[in-house]
């Protein structure tokens, strides 16, 4: 493999990030910001300034993990003042660092995108397994100073302490509260198995061909990011709804979720009735916010990007 911290041509790795963040406010997501539906206090703008000036701390090649999610955050609360997108950090500091220990995805002489999810894979478990305590101690400074809603104390490695094992073994400990700290004891494989997974053919090339900023409601790209979305809600408890309104409430915004996601996978255009708007509506009027569902369907366009080359 290239030596890590030296494969990054072209600013490829932030531009994916960029791009799947500029994806997460394109279209409609029920609970969350978007372009299309604001709430709780925030604007599609939030996003997209946060994702702007966190992507140069987490993007640049060689840092540790750790190191990318703090400065991620101390640039992201320097902007906007509030936390926009701790989860998308936690989970896109390791793709990031993953990426830049595979060769970027090329076109092959038939004329098929090739794709550098096996490496990706690899990447990620070499990323994961070297992380160090100095990582955990630097998470930890980056979710204190985000403060999540919900956020407890926990018996054993709790954030507002120093850590005393690694980053992967304190994320490992919270993995069965918390669906992104699984991630991380997981090897990511939900990314791929769940996320990816939600995709067919048309799907990928719809997102890898349309531009964000101008996708309409309805078109195949929207509807491909919804059915991403979908699949996480639908699939488990979001975990952030569980933090801050408990698990009864948190399944029943997944059992709301199930016949949407069945209807996207379907190819229905969801935003063809008027329910699904206002399930949005209503989630937003109750607070309601599926936040680790959104930040999972961020690293999955992320790893999207990463893994398949665009013409």
């Amino acid at each position: 493999m290239p030596e890590a911290g030296r494969n990054d041509p072209n600013g490829r790795i932030r531009q994916a990030f960029l791009r799947a963040c500029a994806w997460d406010v394109a279209v409609r997501k029920p609970g969350n910001v978007s372009r299309h539906s604001p709430g709780h206090g925030m604007a599609a703008q939030d996003f997209l300034a946060s994702a702007e000036v966190a992507a140069a701390p987490l993007c640049e090649p060689g840092r540790r993990v750790g190191e990318r999610i703090e400065a991620a955050m101390q640039a992201t609360w320097a902007r906007v003042g509030c936390n926009t997108n701790l989860g998308i950090l936690l989970l896109c500091a390791p793709l990031a660092a993953a990426a830049e220990r595979c060769a970027p995805p090329k076109w092959a002489a038939d004329g098929k995108r090739q794709d550098l999810t096996p490496a990706l894979n690899a990447a990620l478990e070499e990323v994961l397994g070297g992380l160090d305590q100095a990582d955990a101690a630097a998470a930890f400074r980056a979710i204190s100073l985000a403060n999540p809603g919900g956020l407890g104390r926990a018996e054993a490695q709790d954030v507002r302490e120093a850590p005393q094992v690694t980053l992967r073994e304190a994320m490992a400990l919270a993995a069965d509260r918390d669906r992104i700290a699984r991630q991380y004891r997981d090897g990511m494989a939900e990314l791929f198995e769940l996320g990816l997974a939600a995709l067919d053919a048309p799907a990928r090339s719809a997102l890898l061909s349309a531009q964000p900023e101008s996708v309409c409601p309805g078109e195949p790209a929207a509807a491909a990011l919804q059915r991403i979305y979908l699949a996480w809600l639908a699939s488990a408890p979001d975990s952030h709804l569980v933090r801050k309104f408990g698990p009864a409430v948190a399944q029943v915004v997944l059992s709301q979720a199930r016949p949407w996601a069945a209807r996207a996978a379907a190819g229905e255009a969801l935003e063809a009735d008027s329910a699904f708007c206002a399930w949005d509506e209503a989630l937003k009027a109750g607070g309601l916010n599926p936040g680790s569902s959104a930040d999972l369907t961020v690293a999955t366009l992320m790893a999207l990007f990463l893994c398949t080359p665009r013409r």
